[in-house]
């Protein structure tokens, strides 16, 4: 919905992975740079780790984008909790190979007779496993007995190992890990974006899809963000989507911190509140009127001598139990209007779903 609305190409924020909107950070370009360097050494393990959300599978797609499949073919798996009899059959499975039954000496010849048939090809053989952080110590075992294949000293099989932050410390510290450890010939750690490479981020992706500076980034919007999502690529994403949908389903040219806030509320984030992130001008009289979250981050510059005391409630007020009853009303509006916005959500990413294009 609110790519017609925006004028977008596309969706900006999507939580696919996708290598067309591969940002390059500090941490990434280091990344890149020692794959680059692993991937020339033609062994051995490459090891590349980080925290959820980081953009490690974009890494990895961003790569095979870059790969010449006339020089290097690529097997990828996504692990499960994999032990060293299931992980040699989905290797053979990642290069398309078709092993009968589920014998395991079987399935190590067929991969074996592959690996050598690529090299007398002239082709190298690179073996991709995501999410390693599940797979048993056997599983890892037995991807370092792959790499002991050779055809005429010439090693056959080079792997990137991918996984969450548990897996560097596995490999670190775990004692049986210790061959395993001595092949790694290159590795990194992916971090979250710095305050400024969020900046970035967002702002290219939403170029890649043709923004036109509608909707502009309202004041302080940027590093809001940043405290928003610490960084982490993935929610980024999340947070941008919903700050854009919401923008479409009200109309506004702007996206403000009140809507970030408001959108916070929706998807029960806590972090520091929006409001004292970046201290806002005062406002004055010749001012266009602000939402009503804005106008109460202003006040909190106004020096304290010149806020004048609120006036008395009246008297019915003033009640013991007329205010709780209104307390208690206050909090029903609060959460009918938070439940209306969530089903409003659900319904417009339903329609948005291209199962649903039709009805959309």
């Amino acid at each position: 919905m609110y790519e017609q609305h925006y004028g977008f190409t596309g969706r900006p924020f999507q939580l696919t992975p996708d290598p067309d909107f591969y940002f390059e950070s500090a941490s990434h370009a280091k990344a890149m740079s020692y794959l680059s360097y692993g991937l020339n050494q033609g062994e051995g393990f490459i090891v590349i780790t980080g925290d959820v959300g980081v953009g490690k599978s974009t890494l990895v797609a961003h790569l095979m984008e870059r790969v010449d499949p006339t020089a290097l073919t690529v097997g990828q798996i996504v692990t499960s909790a994999l032990d060293a009899d299931e992980i040699i059959h989905v290797v053979a499975q990642s290069f398309g190979l078709v092993v009968e039954g589920k014998d395991k000496a079987g399935a190590l010849g067929a991969i074996e007779r592959f690996l050598q048939d690529e090299a007398r090809d002239g082709r190298r053989c690179l073996l991709v496993v995501d999410e390693c952080q599940n797979l048993e110590l056997s599983a890892l075992e037995e991807l370092r007995m792959l790499s002991n294949f050779q055809l005429e000293s010439t090693p056959l099989l080079q792997s990137l190992l991918v996984g969450q932050s548990e897996f560097r410390r596995t490999l670190a510290h775990h004692p049986d890990l210790d061959q395993l450890r001595q092949r790694i010939i290159a590795s990194h750690h992916l971090e979250a974006l710095s305050p400024e490479e969020v900046e970035g981020y967002v702002i290219h992706r939403l170029e890649r899809v043709g923004w036109e500076r509608k909707p502009e980034l309202g004041e302080g919007l940027r590093p809001a963000l940043f405290e928003t999502t610490q960084g982490i690529a993935r929610r980024v994403n999340q947070v941008m989507n919903r700050l854009l949908l919401l923008g479409a389903i009200e109309s506004r040219d702007t996206l403000s911190l009140a809507m970030l806030e408001a959108v916070r509320k929706e998807m029960d984030i806590d972090p520091k509140p929006v409001a004292t992130m970046v201290k806002s001008k005062p406002a004055t009289v010749a001012q266009k009127p602000e939402p009503v979250e804005m106008i109460t981050a202003d006040l909190t510059d106004e020096p304290i001598d010149e806020v004048q005391p609120l006036a008395p409630a009246p008297d019915h007020l003033q009640d013991p139990n007329m205010a709780e009853a209104v307390e208690r009303l206050e909090a029903r509006l609060e959460e009918q209007e938070r439940s209306f916005r969530h089903v409003l959500t659900m319904l417009i990413e339903w329609l948005e779903d291209g199962s649903h294009s039709k009805a959309a």
